[in-house]
C-alpha cells in the first residue's frame, strides 16, 4: 500500500467538485465561464483526472463519520448498540413513531440524518456517473489503467447503492451521467439494483489493484464490498468466494502484534496512572497508526489530517460519543454526601479528565446489549479498563471539592441509601470504548475530537462476513472459526459450542470490533432480508416479503436486545423512546417523491404516500444505464 501525496490529494478534493459542477447545464447561455484552466473538457483527459473526479466521491464519504451530529448517530440509533441521548431538547429521534415521516425534518444535527443518506448517496451516485459516462472519451495508457479507473468509479457507486437499497428498499436507479432537467424517475426493484451493482464490483474486483495510495479504491475494499452485495443477494458461495480473495489474497492481515507508535500522553491523567495502551488493540486505533503502511488490515478508509486547514473535517467523535460527564456549573453529577458539582470539564484541572476523554454529549448512547451485554470475557482487549471507560473509572474532580472526602475517588451512582446521584441516566452516564474514541484535539481547551483518519473497511469485518456467510450456509464450524479469529485476536478465548452458535453470535462480535465503523441499522436491515429470502428462523420467527413491514428480524432484534423502545421509557424532554416494525425501512424524503412530476417513486409502507405506490420496475431500462 503507498503512502498517499496528501497535499496533493485535498487540491484535487477542492477543485474537483467546481469542475463537476459545471456539466449539467444544457443550455449555453447558463454555461458559466471558468476562472481557470480546469474544466470537463481538459480536466477528465486522462487516468489523473479521472481520478481526481473520484476524490468527490472520496471527500463526500467522510461525511458520515465527522463533524457534530454526523450521520454514523444515525446508523447507530436506529439499532441495538445505540439510542439517542440528547434529552434537553424535543428534536432528536427518539419517540420514532411520532418523529419519522417522509416531511419532518430528516437531515438536521438536532433531529436525525435519515436524509443525508438519500441525499449524499444519490450525490456520490452522480459523482461516480461522471467518470462511468465518460470511460470511453479520455485516454489511457492501456486496458488495464482503463479498466482499474473505471473498476473505482463502480466502486463508488455501488457503495452508494448497496446502503440505499438496505436502508430504504427499492428506490431509483440511475446509471448514468444525467446532463439535462429530469423529472420522471421511477423505483426499481433493490434485488434488480444489487444484480446490477454485483456485475460492476466482480468488474471492479478483477482490475483494481492493492498497490494504490491509501485513500483510494482497492482490490480487498472491492473483494469486501462484493461479499456484502451476495450477501444480500442471498448467494453464500459467492460471499464466501469474495471474502477469501480478501482475506487469502496475499495483501491483508490481521494485525496480531502491536505495531506504529506508543501513545505516550492524553491529557495526562491516564499517564499519572501509569497506563499506558500498547496493545494490538490500541494501537490498531490510535490515531497515528491508522494509514501506516505496515497496517496490512485496513481495505479503505477515508482521510482528514489535522495540518491541512483547508479540507480538514473534525471527528467530534469525543462529543458524540461520551457521556455528559463534566460541566462546571451543573449538578446533575454529585458525591454520595450530596455535594455538586461534582466533575468540572475546565481545562488545566489537577486532575484532568477532560483532557483525556474529551467533553460529552451524550448524543451516541450506548444501550446495556452494547456497553455489558455483550461483554462475555475478562480478558478481552476491547474491554480492558482504561481501553474501555465506565463511569466508575472517572473521578469526581472539581476543583471546590478539595477538601471533601470524595475528592478523586471514583465516581459512583448511587449513595449508601441507594439514592441515584445523577439526575440523567440516559445521558450522564454510560461505558464508552475510550481506544477507540480519543482522538487528540490540539484546536480546542475542551476536546471533541480531531481531524484524522478513520477506517471504513477493514479485514476483521471481512471475517465476520465470511462467518456469516458460512453460518447461513450451515456450515457452523467454519462460521465459528471465522469469528475465532477476531475474537481470539483480542485476547479472547475461542468459542467451541457450535450449539450455541447463531446469528446472534456475529452480530456480537460485529457489535464488539466495529462500533462506529459499521453501519449498524444498514447490517440489520441487510439479514432481515436474508431471513426473508431464505425462510430461516430466527428464535421461532419465520418472516415473508408480504408482511416484512408488520413483522421482520430487525424490530425483533431491537426490541429484543435492548429496553428501550416501547417500554414506556421517557427522556427529560418528555418524548418516550418508541419504535415500530415499518421502521425497518426509512422513510423516503417527501421533496423528492413530490418533485418528481413526471414519474413515481413510491413511498415506504407505514409512511404517508404508500397508498400512491405503483408497480416498481424489474428491469433497468436501457435509457437509464450505459
Amino acid at each position: 500500500m503507498k503512502t498517499l501525496n496528501i497535499k496533493l490529494f485535498f487540491r484535487i478534493l477542492l477543485f474537483i467538485p467546481l469542475a463537476m459542477g459545471t456539466v449539467n447545464c444544457s443550455d449555453q447561455w447558463l454555461e458559466p465561464k471558468p476562472l481557470s484552466i480546469f474544466t470537463p473538457e481538459n480536466a477528465f483527459v486522462d487516468a489523473r483526472g479521472m481520478y481526481g473526479a473520484l476524490t468527490a466521491c472520496e471527500r463526500n464519504m467522510r461525511y458520515e463519520w465527522y463533524g457534530d451530529g454526523c450521520p454514523m448517530i444515525t446508523e447507530l440509533i436506529f439499532s441495538e448498540v445505540c439510542v439517542e441521548g440528547t434529552t434537553d431538547k424535543p428534536g432528536p429521534a427518539m419517540n420514532m413513531n411520532i418523529q419519522i415521516t417522509p416531511s419532518s425534518q430528516l437531515d438536521n444535527i438536532d433531529y436525525n440524518r435519515i436524509g443525508w443518506f438519500w441525499l449524499e448517496g444519490y450525490k456520490g451516485i452522480k459523482y461516480a456517473n461522471v467518470v462511468i459516462s465518460r470511460i470511453d472519451q479520455t485516454k489511457f495508457t492501456n486496458e488495464a489503467e482503463r479498466n482499474a479507473v473505471l473498476g473505482s468509479a463502480y466502486f463508488h457507486r455501488a457503495y452508494r447503492y448497496y446502503r440505499l437499497t438496505q436502508q430504504f428498499g427499492d428506490i431509483p436507479f440511475i446509471g448514468k451521467e444525467i446532463i439535462e432537467p429530469k423529472l420522471d424517475f421511477y423505483t426499481t426493484k433493490r434485488e434488480v439494483i444489487l444484480q446490477k451493482i454485483k456485475k460492476d464490483m466482480e468488474f471492479a474486483a478483477q482490475w483494481c489493484t492493492d498497490n494504490v495510495d491509501r485513500g483510494r479504491v482497492t482490490k480487498g475494499a472491492c473483494q469486501h464490498l462484493l461479499t456484502k452485495i451476495d450477501l444480500a443477494l442471498g448467494e453464500f458461495d459467492a460471499a464466501i468466494a469474495a471474502a477469501n480473495g480478501a482475506i487469502d489474497g496475499g495483501a491483508y492481515s490481521l494485525m496480531k502484534t502491536p505495531f506504529g507508535a506508543i501513545p505516550k500522553e492524553e491529557g495526562d491523567y491516564l499517564t499519572k496512572l501509569g497506563i499506558v495502551r500498547d496493545d494490538v488493540i490500541s494501537r490498531l486505533h490510535w490515531h497515528a497508526n491508522k494509514a501506516l503502511g505496515t497496517n496490512k488490515e485496513v481495505l479503505f478508509m477515508v482521510l482528514s489530517r489535522e495540518d491541512l486547514i483547508d479540507s480538514r473535517l473534525d471527528l467530534q467523535i469525543m462529543r458524540q460519543a461520551v457521556p455528559f460527564w463534566g460541566v462546571s456549573n451543573s449538578n446533575f453529577l454529585r458525591t454520595p454526601d450530596g455535594v455538586g458539582p461534582a466533575t468540572s470539564d475546565v481545562a488545566a484541572q489537577d486532575i484532568k479528565l477532560v483532557e483525556t476523554f474529551g467533553r460529552g454529549i451524550g448524543r451516541a448512547r450506548g444501550t446495556n446489549y452494547s456497553t455489558r451485554m455483550i461483554w462475555d470475557d475478562q480478558n478481552d482487549l476491547r474491554h480492558k479498563k482504561y481501553n474501555w471507560m465506565n463511569m466508575e473509572d472517572l473521578v469526581y474532580n472539581h476543583p471546590n471539592l478539595k477538601a471533601n472526602p470524595y475528592y478523586n475517588k471514583p465516581l459512583q451512582l448511587r449513595n449508601s441509601a441507594g439514592g441515584v446521584l445523577t439526575t440523567d441516566t440516559i445521558r450522564n452516564w454510560f461505558g464508552w470504548p475510550h481506544y477507540k474514541i480519543y482522538n487528540p484535539d490540539p484546536r480546542r481547551i475542551q476536546p471533541q475530537g480531531g481531524s484524522y483518519d478513520w477506517y471504513v473497511f477493514r479485514l476483521a469485518e471481512t471475517y465476520l462476513l465470511r462467518a456469516e456467510a458460512y453460518w447461513w450456509k450451515g456450515e457452523i464450524a467454519k462460521a465459528m472459526a471465522d469469528v475465532n479469529a477476531v475474537r481470539t485476536r483480542a485476547g479472547c478465548a475461542a468459542y467451541t459450542d457450535a450449539a450455541k452458535f447463531d446469528i446472534g453470535t456475529i452480530l456480537d462480535e460485529r457489535a464488539r470490533e466495529l462500533f462506529w465503523e459499521e453501519p449498524r441499522k444498514t447490517e440489520l436491515n441487510r439479514i432481515s432480508f436474508i431471513f426473508v429470502k431464505t425462510g430461516k428462523a430466527y428464535k421461532g420467527n419465520t418472516y415473508t416479503a408480504a408482511n416484512f413491514g408488520t413483522k421482520n428480524f430487525y424490530f425483533d432484534r431491537v426490541t429484543e436486545k435492548t429496553d428501550w423502545y416501547n417500554k414506556g421509557v421517557k427522556a427529560n424532554n418528555g418524548q418516550e423512546y418508541t419504535l415500530s416494525p415499518f421502521h425497518v425501512l426509512w422513510p423516503i424524503p417527501q421533496s423528492s417523491v413530490s418533485s418528481n412530476t413526471q414519474g413515481v417513486i413510491n413511498q415506504n409502507f407505514g409512511y404517508d404516500g404508500y397508498a400512491n405506490n405503483k408497480p416498481p420496475l424489474t428491469a433497468i431500462p436501457a435509457a437509464d444505464d450505459i
